[in-house]
């Protein structure tokens, strides 16, 4: 492994510990709902800064999942839902301007060759199908997005339905770990590993039907 892969590898784990680390401590000085409630004081202007950042955090490697969980302890489930869903589809619009702009220069810094060959195969062959089945990929949503918008024959509409389409999983999960942890539900609990496992495992039939589709190719 080489130095850069193992910086990036390193900085991956340093972030997980650090975002756990901020989402346990905020847990724990708002048990009284203080600070969300100073948040919720804020009103409107708190909503656009909890969506901007979630629009920022989108366009990035780091992973979502901490920030939405904050957004339901502060606005609930449903307001806190759809801050965070429409955070994401700003952000993804936004990544779709950058990469028609910007294109090819930008797959260089932030994409690797075998990922967008992997998203590219599957929207030549399906088309729109095929986008949506390389979202369902374990691939990161802002990969799969940068990727998108570099391919010329993807249309804006079908980009941004199949990117609200398939985070409805993972805010699922979300959702269902958030209720049984605050409400010591352990049912909403399994519900929630049950439908991780779905999700974990529709990506991975894909990435096997990819890899199939490969080896007859190469036979």
């Amino acid at each position: 492994m080489g130095k850069l892969k193992r910086w990036k590898y390193s900085f991956a784990i340093l972030f997980w510990f650090l975002l756990v680390l901020a989402v346990a401590a905020f847990l724990y000085f708002d048990q009284h709902d203080e600070i969300s409630a100073l948040i919720q004081g804020a009103g409107l202007r708190g909503m656009w800064i909890s969506l901007g950042l979630m629009a920022l955090l989108c366009m990035t490697p780091l992973p979502s999942e901490g920030l939405l969980f904050l957004l339901l302890k502060v606005y609930g489930i449903y307001l806190g839902i759809l801050l965070a869903w429409l955070g994401s589809m700003v952000g993804a619009l936004i990544i779709l301007i950058v990469s028609r702009r910007y294109g090819q220069k930008l797959m260089r810094q932030m994409i690797t060759p075998e990922r967008f060959k992997v998203v590219n195969d599957w929207v030549e062959r399906k088309g729109t199908l095929g986008l949506l089945i390389a979202r369902l990929l374990p691939l990161p949503a802002f990969a799969v997005n940068y990727i998108a918008g570099m391919i010329p024959s993807v249309r804006k509409w079908p980009y941004l339905w199949t990117a609200a389409l398939t985070i409805a999983p993972y805010y699922l999960v979300t959702v269902l770990l958030f209720v049984g942890i605050f409400e010591s539900a352990w049912l909403w609990l399994a519900a929630g590993g049950i439908v991780l496992a779905l999700v974990l495992g529709v990506g991975g039939f894909c990435k096997w039907q990819t890899g199939l589709h490969e080896l007859k190719e190469k036979n």
